[in-house]
């Protein structure tokens, strides 16, 4: 008899690229499907990165293992792009570099978490926090919000929530799924709480330089000396330069927690050495390429806001930054004939055959999140076909 450990046995598989992988297997078949799903840009690697992975290998430089915290340039690189950019000292045992940002969460919550400790955790939040908090024997306590207030937690909010057992709260700025950013004066309210409490903050800034309109992202680590001490900070090079398939994030933060997750990296993985060199290339050469993105990006939120706003039965809020826009479905299931949004997010992929994710997988089951990845005649293709799948069951 196969045996599966009680812990695994609750764990669900990632909604996002399950939906993917449905995707993927229509396509396979022949189906003509838009995917608006995967949190993913379509630009390939700029040349300049995937070069120097591969003068990298040329030289004989990713033959051997490397430091389980990372190759020291790279380490560096971190350091000195964060102080350039947020003004923000680090020292190089304060750094860790894994295999990906959600490698960098996972890493976290085995370090600093006991069966029991509360985590709070901002709805909507992404798929994967929950699940790797409870992996670590933790406790979500989930913090709701609304459309309304942008998708916020208010430092009232999470104080509702404080017990004696609460360890971490999660901050995600931009949000993902909602695209919304926290101002700084709304991050230095909640950063002095955290101090105040004795709270780590774990700061996923995965989206940091994908802000539009004029909005900023300000790094939580960046407010001041004490919020920094207290903050655990998430980033990686896959949204910004275009890199998920290369799997490079990192954590910066307390000296301590840092060192336990390098030990705990030590028993698991680290990552390739290819994908490290790669990784130094993007934060050291010409940072055009980012900003030459996040044009691209703005310019298709822009372009695709507006047709989503007319769609019947959506309503939504423009997103600030990241790439996704989060629509509140409901009157759009229930016009369609569907009592959930999950069962018309469903209908979607094989009726309309636009791919979108429904909002369960991230705490608010009346949504849907969009993905706005793809080219503008792509995007508006996508947004017709829901326009007339919901038009013609109504």
């Amino acid at each position: 008899m196969v045996k599966i450990s009680k812990r695994l046995m609750k764990v669900q598989e990632s909604p996002t690229l399950s939906t993917s992988n449905k995707v993927n297997q229509l396509k396979s078949k022949g189906y003509d499907i838009i995917s608006l799903t995967v949190g993913e840009p379509d630009f390939q690697t700029p040349k300049h990165i995937s070069n120097a992975a591969i003068e990298a290998i040329k030289q004989d430089k990713t033959n051997h293992y490397v430091a389980t915290s990372g190759i020291l340039p790279l380490r560096q690189a971190i350091i000195d792009y964060h102080k350039l950019h947020d003004g923000v000292t680090y020292e190089l045992n304060q750094v860790i570099v894994t295999t990906g940002a959600k490698d960098a969460l996972y890493g976290v919550f085995q370090t600093i978490i006991d069966p029991g400790d509360e985590v709070l955790i901002p709805a909507p939040y992404w798929v994967s926090y929950t699940e790797q908090v409870e992996l670590a024997g933790g406790v979500n306590i989930i913090i709701d919000s609304s459309l309304e207030n942008n998708f916020k937690a208010t430092v009232e909010d999470l104080e509702s929530k404080r017990t004696e057992k609460t360890t971490a709260l999660i901050l995600n700025s931009p949000n993902n799924p909602t695209g919304s950013i926290y101002s700084r004066a709304e991050l230095e309210t909640i950063g002095n709480w955290a101090v105040e409490n004795d709270i780590l903050i774990i700061s996923d800034e995965i989206y940091y330089n994908l802000c539009y309109n004029g909005h900023e992202a300000v790094s939580v680590a960046s407010l001041s000396e004490p919020i920094k001490n207290q903050t655990i900070v998430i980033n990686g090079v896959s949204k910004s330069y275009a890199m998920t398939g290369w799997r490079i994030g990192y954590a910066m933060g307390n000296e301590t927690i840092i060192k336990k997750m390098t030990q705990f990296a030590s028993h698991s993985a680290n990552p390739a050495a290819v994908s490290q060199y790669a990784a130094l290339a993007a934060l050291t050469g010409k940072q055009e390429v980012v900003d030459d993105m996040r044009r691209i990006f703005e310019k298709r939120l822009n372009h695709f806001y507006p047709l989503l706003e007319s769609v019947p039965g959506f309503k939504m809020i423009k997103p600030q930054g990241a790439f996704y826009v989060f629509v509140n479905a409901k009157e759009a299931a229930t016009r369609t004939g569907f009592s959930d949004v999950s069962d018309f997010s469903l209908a979607l992929i094989e009726e309309a055959k636009v791919a979108v994710v429904s909002g369960d997988g991230f705490g608010f089951p009346d949504f849907i999140r969009i993905s706005y990845t793809l080219d503008e005649e792509t995007l508006t293709e996508a947004v017709n076909r829901i326009k007339s799948f919901i038009i013609s069951k109504s």
